[in-house]
């Protein structure tokens, strides 16, 4: 029972470790995943350690995020996990004066290797997101809101106007997308 509670524990600290990233502590960052993890979110796919190079220049950039993290649903079977993690993802582009807030979930497949859980793979699904103006109403181009998905269309707008394109669609609440993600992660799971 305790090794269970301390797997419990041990994942639950590598989701709010995303804490991470708006820190700008990249290395504690780049130690939540396996050096073999990918991510999927809406402006970057590939490899982790990639990923977080380009959070570095993001940082570097106008837009300037936020992470609000909750406690993660954990499944586990033997060394491997699953984890859902509600996230509120809030943006903001300070020279445009316009920002978002995403409501979405990571979906985490997880390893113990050599005794430490890490994520192997991070994929987003995206609940409902809407636009935030910090210092009053701006314009927004809705022929460019309308190429996305309306759950994720705040947030992909405010990283295309800040030089972080969305380049395809990705998992939303309740939608095909989303259910194949799961099924996917089942069967590895179980595997």
């Amino acid at each position: 029972m305790q090794t269970y509670l301390e797997d419990r524990l041990n994942i639950a600290d590598l989701m709010t470790g995303w804490i991470h990233r708006d820190l700008a502590d990249w290395k504690r960052l780049r130690d939540l995943f396996h050096p073999d993890g990918t991510i999927e979110v809406t402006w970057f796919e590939g490899k982790f350690t990639d990923f977080v190079d380009r959070s570095m220049q993001m940082s570097a950039s106008d837009l300037r995020t936020k992470h609000v993290i909750t406690s993660p649903l954990v499944t586990i079977n033997g060394n491997k996990a699953i984890a859902e993690t509600n996230a509120i993802i809030v943006g903001e582009n300070v020279s445009l004066g316009l920002g978002c807030s995403s409501h979405s979930r990571f979906y985490d497949l997880l390893e113990k290797r050599n005794g430490s859980w890490k994520i192997l793979k991070r994929q987003c699904i995206y609940d409902m997101g809407s636009f935030n103006f910090p210092r009053g109403i701006v314009e927004i181009d809705a022929e460019v809101v309308q190429r996305y998905p309306r759950e994720y269309a705040p947030l992909a707008y405010v990283l295309e106007k800040s030089g972080f394109p969305v380049k395809r669609v990705f998992a939303t609440k309740s939608g095909d997308l989303e259910k194949a993600i799961k099924a996917d992660g089942q069967n590895w799971l179980v595997i």
